[in-house]
């Protein structure tokens, strides 16, 4: 923990010690750099404020690393890949999402862990696209080689993005929780939540009720994240629905490549509805929950929330 009465050098080595850049080695010969300018930053209110906001964006573009090269990917590829290219538009984004894991692990961009996460989503996130196209939820519009049924193998990567965010940022804002419910609660409901994804073809659908039942199990749970010096906190409920805006955004910007395609959507591009918001709420459950099973949620103890209160 920050400790307020340190020198500036000392507190350096101290950031430098304890920097989650240590995760991935292209980033560890930048921590004592980063760990001086915090030094000189945290001179003055506004400097350490506007070092803290830029940080904070900092984190959030390498936790979306993964998820940001997909998207630029798809948008990529709508825009400029040939149509008479022997080698269809959706295995070359396959084989493209395959080359980037694989670079991300040798590069060490990537933590073992964090692969691991990606490797349990493409595994779930498959299972559900080949049923919900099957049903005709949506549609993949273009042929691919590598695909099952109607769903080509690249997307389990597009479901692995969020799964991926939600790792990389775990770590790299240290998350600690207070409220948090036991995990095999968590892990309860979001069985829950997949099956209703799969059943609510064939009886009626409990997202309404599964998603009350979110906010009252996450009701006492809060979130302290680590951006810089101090932990800082949220409902986590509000960390969960401010995630799924986000992937409201990159899923417009998905159909607008037309990586995938709602029966809406067919004759020109529009806004996916609003109503999707509550679809990703349930899928960004089952991410957290997945997410958890590897992390294992740590509690903020009373002695750190006393420390962070003197």
């Amino acid at each position: 923990m920050f400790d307020r009465s340190s020198s500036p050098s000392q507190q350096a080595g101290n950031d430098a010690r304890e920097s989650a850049a240590s995760l991935w080695g292209p980033l560890r010969p930048f921590i004592a750099m980063e760990a001086r300018v915090g030094s000189w930053a945290a001179q003055r209110p506004a400097t350490a404020f506007l070092y803290e906001f830029i940080r904070f964006g900092m984190k959030q573009a390498w936790a979306c690393l993964f998820g940001a090269i997909m998207l630029a990917l798809l948008l990529a590829t709508h825009l400029w890949y040939p149509k008479e290219a022997a080698l269809a538009r959706y295995d070359f984004l396959f084989l493209a999402a395959l080359a980037v894991q694989s670079l991300m692990l040798a590069f060490r961009l990537e933590t073992l862990e964090e692969a691991k996460v990606i490797f349990i989503y493409h595994l779930v996130g498959t299972a559900m696209e080949i049923f919900k196209t099957a049903m005709g939820s949506w549609i993949y519009p273009e042929a691919a080689f590598f695909r099952i049924g109607g769903v080509p193998l690249f997307t389990g990567f597009m479901y692995a993005s969020v799964g991926s965010f939600i790792a990389r940022c775990w770590r790299l804002c240290d998350f600690r929780f207070t409220g948090h419910p036991p995990l095999w609660s968590v892990m309860a409901l979001a069985a829950l939540i997949y099956i209703n994804f799969f059943t609510h073809h064939y009886i009626v659908d409990f997202r309404w009720p599964l998603i009350a039942g979110a906010c009252l199990l996450f009701s006492r749970a809060w979130i302290w994240f680590k951006v810089w010096r101090v932990y800082r906190r949220m409902p986590l409920i509000v960390a969960c629905g401010l995630t799924t805006l986000f992937i409201w955004f990159a899923e417009n910007i998905g159909t607008y490549a037309r990586a995938w395609v709602y029966s809406t959507q067919m004759q020109a591009w529009s806004l996916v509805s609003f109503s999707k918001l509550s679809s990703w709420f349930m899928l960004l459950i089952v991410s957290y929950a997945l997410v958890a099973m590897v992390a294992q949620p740590r509690n903020m103890t009373q002695g750190e929330r006393d420390e962070i209160e003197k």
